[in-house]
């Protein structure tokens, strides 16, 4: 007997079982593709991988049952030290969904060492959802990348301002959410990112307009600088 592929089964039965209809509704008002979901929860997905514990190879199986909710899981149980840049490729070209790529992204890719690679790499990409993963793991490294020096996310505002131009809406709300956390890391930074969100909210482009308006109102936010200003 495979056990890797008796555990999928018994997951993909329990994932089953915890589904939720009202919830994929729910979810699909929000832009998440629901085509392959059961609705289940993040917080039951999280509880779900706490049992089922760190697995490489279950992760590869259930990500290749393309099924929406065996994929956010597996941001949780794959192990970081096993992915190789390959795999981020490969599961990249798979995303199909905002919560899936921010999930993976922020949970798992943003933990391997090769994830500043990746940012490079996709941001250029012509896919929705591998250029939105550039920012999206832009976004988690300004909050959990404590060893990155301020030069290097100094460097990925560029690539936020080559990308700011891209009207597609979940590669422009990535391209903003990396600006504004980028903005939120340090007092250095934070001038970084205002003066670039500042320079956007002039652009004639209307998606660069959005980005920077909406990064600017963040930025500005007394709470938010104060807080930044703690640090």
């Amino acid at each position: 007997m495979n056990h890797v592929a008796d555990s999928v089964r018994d997951i993909i039965e329990e994932l089953r079982s915890l589904a939720d209809p009202e919830n994929v509704k729910g979810q699909a008002r929000f832009g998440i593709n629901t085509v392959h979901a059961f609705g289940i929860s993040m917080p039951t997905i999280r509880s779900l991988a706490k049992v089922i514990g760190r697995n490489h190879a279950l992760a590869l199986e259930l990500w290749n049952t393309k099924l929406h909710d065996a994929q956010l899981l597996c941001a949780f149980i794959d192990e970081i030290d096993q992915v190789t840049p390959e795999q981020m490729d490969l599961w990249a070209a798979d995303f199909d969904s905002w919560d899936v790529t921010d999930q993976v992204c922020n949970n798992l890719f943003s933990r391997t060492p090769h994830a500043t690679d990746k940012i490079e790499a996709w941001s250029i990409r012509e896919e929705e959802f591998v250029r939105r993963s550039a920012f999206a793991l832009i976004a988690s490294l300004a909050v959990h990348g404590k060893k990155l020096p301020d030069e290097q996310f100094i460097q990925w505002t560029q690539l936020i301002e080559q990308a700011a131009d891209d009207e597609r809406n979940f590669v422009k709300k990535s391209v903003n959410w990396a600006l504004r956390q980028i903005g939120k890391r340090n007092p250095r930074l934070y001038s970084s990112a205002l003066s670039l969100a500042e320079k956007l909210s002039e652009s004639e482009s209307r998606s660069a307009r959005w980005i920077g308006r909406d990064a600017v109102r963040e930025l500005r936010d007394p709470k938010i600088i104060e807080r930044v200003n703690k640090k």
